[in-house]
C-alpha cells in the first residue's frame, strides 16, 4: 500500500496535520503506538495549554474548537513576572494592543479528545493504533517503512509528529540538540482562597520557579519547577501537607489552598532539530522544536508548523506537483527555523538567566524587570507576541 502522506505519532500535532490535510483528495496514514480508547479518553495529564489567538484561530479551521466543552476554556487575560520575594511584578495586559484578553487555557487532555473527535469526520484519513515502526528505507520515489507486526507500508512523504524524544527523527538519520535543564515540573490543579483576576503568573524564586495559570473560578494550574528530588519529595506529600506547602511556596498570595487534582512531573528536557526536513520526510511539532515552557509557546509552535506545512503541501497538490519535492521541503525547513530559532535561542537565555540564584543575576534581574516596566513599547510588543504567532 502507498500512501501520499504518512504521519507518525497521533499527539495534538499529527492529529491537526492530518485534519488539515484531509477533504483534499489526499491519501493519507495517521500512526500512533497507542490504543485508539487512549486517543478518544486522554487522561488527565496536569498540563494546560496557552492558546494565542492565531492558534484558536487555526483550531476552529480544523473543526476543534467547537468540540471543546465551555468549561474546559478558561480566559487568560493578563500575565505578571515576579522575582523573588519582592512585592514588584512586570505586569502584560492585553489592552496594551488592544485586545481584551491575551488568549485562553485549554486542558492539554481536552484539546486530545477535541482533536480525535474531529478526526473521525474526516473519512479520507486511515488511523492505524498500536503501529510501531521498526524500520525507514528513504527510496527515490518513496519511503519504506516496515512495522513491528510484520506490515511494509511506502509514503511518498513521511511526517514525524512523536514528541521531542523522537524516534522517527533518529531513524531518519536526523541529530537534534537536546537540552536538559537539570530540572523537572510539578503539575496540577488547585483551588484557593483569592481570586487571580485571570491573570497568569511566573514567579522565578530563589532555588524555585512557580507558575499559576489562571482556570474558571477561584481554581489555577500551579506549576512548580524544582530537581527532581524536590519534585519527588513533592509528590510523596498527603494531601493536605502538599497544600499547605503549595500555599507557603506561593507565600500566601493566594490564601489557603487545596489540591484538586492528581499530580503529574515532567523531565525538562529541550530539543531542536538539527533538520526539520530531509529527503521525502519533515518533522512538526515537538519532534522539531521542543521549547521550555516558561514561555508557554511550545503547542502555539507545533500548531504553526501544521499550518506552514500543510499549507505548502496543499498548493504543490493543487497543482499537482509533488509533494515531497526538495524545493517544496527547504521552504519549509527554512520557514520553520526562521519562526521558531529566535525565540527557542532566547528562551534558553531567559532560564539561565532567571533560574540563577547568584547575587549579582538577582540583581541585574530585579533592575531589568523594573526597566521592562517602565518601557511601554517593550511591553505592548512581548504582549503583542503572546497573543499572536505564526
Amino acid at each position: 500500500m502507498t500512501y501520499d502522506i504518512a504521519i507518525i505519532g497521533a499527539g495534538p500535532s499529527g492529529i491537526c496535520l492530518a485534519r488539515a490535510l484531509s477533504g483534499h483528495g489526499l491519501n493519507v496514514l495517521l500512526m500512533e503506538r497507542q490504543p485508539e480508547a487512549a486517543l478518544a479518553e486522554p487522561a488527565f495529564d496536569g498540563r494546560e495549554i496557552a492558546l494565542t489567538h492565531s492558534s484558536q484561530a487555526l483550531l476552529e479551521q480544523l473543526d476543534i474548537w467547537s468540540r471543546l466543552d465551555a468549561q474546559d476554556i478558561a480566559i487568560l487575560r493578563d500575565a505578571k513576572v515576579f522575582n523573588g520575594p519582592s512585592a514588584f511584578a512586570l505586569q502584560i495586559n492585553a489592552r496594551q494592543t488592544g485586545a481584551d484578553r491575551l488568549g485562553h487555557l485549554v486542558a492539554n487532555h481536552a484539546i486530545r479528545r477535541a482533536a480525535y473527535q474531529s478526526l473521525l469526520a474526516a473519512a479520507d484519513t486511515e488511523l492505524r493504533c498500536e503501529a510501531e515502526v521498526k524500520i525507514i528505507k528513504q527510496q527515490p520515489d518513496a519511503i519504506e517503512l516496515t512495522l513491528a507486526n510484520g506490515d511494509v507500508l511506502h509514503t511518498r512523504l513521511l511526517v514525524a509528529a512523536d514528541s521531542r524524544f523522537s524516534e522517527t527523527r533518529r531513524m531518519l538519520g536526523i541529530g537534534a540538540q537536546l537540552k536538559d535543564y537539570g530540572k523537572s515540573m510539578l503539575v496540577c490543579r488547585m483551588q484557593h482562597e483569592e481570586d487571580h483576576q485571570q491573570t497568569a503568573w511566573e514567579w522565578f524564586g530563589y532555588g524555585q520557579t512557580l507558575a499559576l495559570l489562571p482556570l474558571n473560578g477561584r481554581q489555577s494550574s500551579v506549576v512548580v519547577t524544582l530537581p527532581p528530588r524536590q519534585i519527588a519529595q513533592l509528590q510523596q506529600m498527603d494531601e493536605a501537607q502538599f497544600a499547605m506547602e503549595m500555599a507557603e511556596r506561593f507565600d500566601h498570595r493566594l490564601g489557603r489552598m487545596q489540591l484538586i487534582s492528581t499530580r503529574h512531573a515532567y523531565p525538562l528536557v529541550g530539543a531542536w532539530a538539527r533538520q526539520m526536513a530531509g529527503p521525502r520526510c519533515a518533522l512538526i511539532g515537538d519532534a522539531a522544536v521542543g521549547m521550555h515552557p516558561v514561555t508557554a509557546h511550545g503547542f502555539n509552535f507545533g500548531l504553526a508548523s501544521v499550518h506552514r506545512l500543510s499549507t505548502l503541501l496543499l498548493a504543490a497538490h493543487a497543482r499537482n506537483q509533488d509533494l515531497a519535492a526538495p524545493a517544496l521541503l527547504e521552504r519549509y525547513q527554512r520557514q520553520q527555523r526562521l519562526a521558531t530559532w529566535p525565540l527557542y535561542q532566547a528562551t534558553n537565555l531567559l532560564v539561565e538567566c532567571y533560574t540563577s540564584d547568584k547575587l549579582p543575576m538577582r540583581l541585574l534581574r530585579n533592575a531589568g524587570l523594573r526597566l521592562a516596566q517602565q518601557a511601554q513599547p517593550l511591553k505592548r510588543g512581548i504582549a503583542r507576541h503572546l497573543t499572536s504567532h505564526g
